[in-house]
């Protein structure tokens, strides 16, 4: 497909300022982008949803000096303009290149990398991404950096191919920032969603053995991708939980997407020389933190957000190996996003909710819409 040929139009979810859902607007009369150097554009087929869409949307992500401020993704330092498309993880086809680009990956099925780096070392410290700094999958085209648009050869459709990327990438860097090993025990909590259920098959990935803290009605789902054991988020005390499910032996290192009350818990199962990773706080972002735990314990703390590139090919590798397989809960047309959306905050499943662009719906979402 040429720039002529291309749309001059297409549908679009934009997000208009901070706010509710009101502040998300479905509209078919957005511009098409067109590719500039070292650019691809891709016909969007699918892209999955994740929490920080929402914390955005809120403008949730508080400063340094208030947590109660609005503030995007990046503090102090935002990106974000308005109207913006979000969505991170896109899946489909490029359709056009920009100069630089071989028009011999006019054609490609690609999977998106969303993280834009901004440096060409492994500091994360600049990092921006897609559906925040620029437009993102939420529309029926998108540009990328053409770096960032990786070919796939997979039998995964492409709604099952949009369950992996932002929640397993962050996944895998949060295993990484630990330094997490083979044999070691892993406390897993917010298990049911996009990146603790990442957290528990990524944990088997690397020989790891993962404990996963959800919903009761939810374990069964928990130990079918590989928990070692579910632990009882209603538990009147974590601490004994953790220790009667492990059978007494000592959790290595805790990855948290929740926080909330329960923070000091985690830090006491925690064993001596024990690594706390985060990158979430679902249950509360300001949390009471008793640092004799921390230093007469010896642990340490790392706080993780996205990965890095070596981390997008390690978890590329691990899915087109079938090593972590999807967990796509249902598909969602582009025009009902607002109930998509409402579902995704409802919580009451294990893995992703995908979006699918209404005119690709037939073949892409209609397959797994669940009866």
């Amino acid at each position: 497909m040429t720039s002529t040929e291309l749309p001059r139009t297409m549908a679009a979810v934009q997000l208009d300022r901070h706010g509710g859902l009101d502040a998300l607007t479905y509209r078919d009369d957005v511009p098409v982008p067109r590719p500039s150097g070292d650019e691809v554009l891709i016909e969007v087929h699918a892209c999955g949803m994740n929490n920080t869409d929402v914390w955005v949307r809120e403008g949730a992500y508080g400063s340094d000096t208030d947590p109660n401020a609005v503030s995007t993704w990046r503090r102090g330092r935002s990106t974000l303009t308005f109207p913006r498309i979000q969505g991170t993880d896109s899946v489909g086809v490029i359709v056009a290149v920009g100069e630089g680009v071989p028009a011999a990956r006019i054609g490609e099925r690609v999977i998106v990398d969303f993280s834009l780096y901004n440096r060409d070392d492994d500091s994360l410290a600049d990092i921006d991404y897609i559906g925040h700094g620029r437009d993102g999958g939420y529309a029926e085209y998108q540009c990328v950096p053409a770096a960032n648009a990786h070919a796939v050869d997979t039998t995964l459709t492409d709604a099952e191919l949009a369950t992996f990327c932002c929640a397993y990438l962050t996944g895998e860097h949060m295993l990484e920032r630990a330094n997490v090993q083979a044999g070691e025990r892993v406390l897993v909590t917010g298990a049911s969603g996009g990146v603790g259920s990442g957290i528990v098959q990524l944990c088997r990935a690397r020989g790891a053995i993962p404990y996963a803290v959800t919903r009761a009605d939810k374990a069964e789902a928990l130990m079918a991708i590989g928990a070692e054991a579910v632990i009882d988020r209603g538990a009147a005390d974590w601490v004994e939980a953790v220790e009667a499910a492990t059978g007494g032996a000592p959790i290595d290192v805790v990855a948290d997407l929740v926080a909330g009350p329960h923070f000091n818990d985690l830090l006491r199962i925690l064993r001596p020389e024990g690594r706390y990773t985060t990158a979430g706080a679902i249950a509360g972002p300001v949390v009471e933190l008793d640092l004799r735990t921390l230093y007469l314990k010896q642990l340490q703390i790392n706080g993780s957000s996205q990965g890095r590139r070596s981390d997008f090919r390690r978890l590329l590798g691990h899915v087109l190996a079938g090593r972590i397989r999807p967990l796509l809960h249902a598909t969602y047309r582009l025009s009902d996003f607002h109930h998509a959306q409402r579902d995704f905050m409802g919580k009451d499943y294990v893995g992703k909710l995908v979006v699918v662009p209404d005119r690709h719906w037939d073949r892409v979402g209609a397959p797994h819409v669940r009866d």
